[in-house]
């Protein structure tokens, strides 16, 4: 299966195009150039260098967070838009999920970090069995100390927001990209789309933990 994956849930956001389980190519770009300036750029040079067109793609997989706000919008607006134009199936892979897929076979627990700002953290907690990374947290957002205070053994910590866990317990890792990687993502979500686990187009959603700048400001006008 073809599979084009799709992240904009962190800053070092892009897309992977994936042929069965084999990665065909991937672009990463780590700056301060919002998503919706480069994601459909990024995902037209790909196929163009991989001698695809839209048509050939089979599936669709999307990060939908947690993560940035904005860059979760603009991710499943364009997987929403390719969903429906090519009549394709999307999976929709949670970004802690990717994170911690990156480090298969970790003899310890691995616990993926991402800031979420105003003094929070997203994380959740994985563990290998053999298989894959399983889930053994829900996800959440969380205050930095709290989480600390919730390790209460050796557990791998990744991530941009590792840094703010101050615990004896975290082992922290820091590899040369803040989030999951679009291959990885694609990934997981060629093992969904193989078995059916699929999101109709209008049923996909991101994963926000908490209400966004924008909603939390319509609350407090409707308050006042």
């Amino acid at each position: 299966m073809r599979v084009l994956a799709v992240e904009t849930s962190t800053m070092s956001g892009g897309a992977a195009l994936l042929d069965g389980e084999r990665v065909v190519g991937e672009y990463t770009l780590d700056v301060r150039v919002t998503h919706s300036e480069r994601l459909m750029a990024a995902i037209d040079q790909l196929l163009s260098d991989a001698g695809w067109s839209a048509g050939d793609l089979e599936g669709l997989a999307v990060a939908v967070g947690p993560g940035s706000f904005t860059g979760l919008r603009v991710g499943l607006s364009t997987v929403k838009g390719l969903g429906l134009a090519l009549s394709i199936p999307v999976a929709a892979v949670p970004t802690l999920d990717a994170m911690a897929a990156m480090l298969p076979f970790a003899a310890l627990p691995v616990c993926p970090v991402l800031d979420a700002r105003k003094r929070e953290v997203y994380a959740s907690l994985y563990r290998w069995d053999g298989l894959g990374m399983r889930r053994e947290w829900d996800y959440l957002a969380i205050a930095p100390d709290d989480l600390a205070r919730r390790l209460d053994e050796p557990v791998i910590v990744v991530g941009d927001g590792a840094d703010a866990i101050g615990s004896p317990f975290a082992r922290l890792v820091q590899p040369p990209r803040r989030g999951p990687a679009p291959a990885v993502v694609g990934s997981l979500g060629h093992a969904r789309l193989a078995i059916g686990d699929t999101v109709a187009v209008a049923d996909l959603t991101p994963i926000y933990l908490r209400p966004s700048e924008a909603e939390l400001k319509r609350r407090g006008a409707a308050v006042s």
